[in-house]
């Protein structure tokens, strides 16, 4: 039986040398690899946030334009912006029209914005202090389904200068008001609401501009 050949120092080296070189390519194809895929991760990334930028722009920039232009359907009263309604403070109750009010004397403090889930909660005249202070105030008919308002729950989420309560007796399924303004909608989904509230959150229509929206009455939910 042949013995097995001897392997010499130099040849061990050499294969030692090799097996380094071998080694080092599949470490090199492995980090082409790796920054590959990376590189093509951070671009499909790049390229979704562009997109949301650029559709959440275009949307802002559409609204803006819309919030500019009058709004079909929108009511005004007391003159222009309600120059003419009363802004006296009162302890007691006011007679209001139209209802939900938007506009004349009112409690001393006004009504913190947030989101009200039972009408006791929010007193007409101190909600229409909030609207003096540059307020919008979303109103529904308490029969509204549960999806309706959740969507109007996300649509006064984009202010803090925004109430959103049920109101018993209302003319149309959701009013949104303003010092002076307002709006009757068939339901949460009219995109017109979104332009009012744009249009009138710290509005031309305010009375009182940096008044406060919080730290006086009601607590949100």
């Amino acid at each position: 039986m042949a013995e097995p050949r001897k392997i010499d120092r130099a040849e061990r080296a050499a294969r030692a040398a090799a097996a380094r070189q071998e080694a080092e390519r599949r470490e090199k194809r492995h980090r082409r690899l790796v920054i590959g895929l990376t590189a093509g991760a951070v671009a499909v990334v790049v390229a979704v946030v562009a997109t949301v930028i650029y559709v959440d722009t275009a949307d802002e920039r559409a609204l803006a334009a819309a919030a500019e232009k009058p709004i079909e359907g929108v009511k005004e009263y007391g003159g222009k912006y309600g120059k003419d309604l009363g802004r006296d403070h009162v302890t007691t109750d006011v007679t209001y029209d139209p209802l939900p009010p938007v506009g004349g004397n009112h409690d001393q403090y006004w009504q913190n914005c947030g989101v009200y889930t039972d009408q006791a909660q929010v007193k007409d005249r101190n909600a229409v202090h909030s609207l003096e202070h540059g307020a919008v105030w979303v109103t529904y008919d308490p029969s509204l389904p549960a999806a309706e308002v959740a969507k109007l729950r996300e649509a006064v989420s984009v202010s803090d200068y925004t109430l959103l309560s049920p109101y018993a007796g209302i003319p149309s399924p959701v009013v949104a008001s303003a010092w002076g303004e307002q709006l009757q909608l068939p339901n949460a989904d009219d995109p017109r609401l979104a332009v009012f509230i744009r249009k009138y959150v710290n509005g031309p229509q305010t009375k009182e501009p940096g008044g406060a929206c919080s730290g006086a009455v009601g607590t949100p939910a």
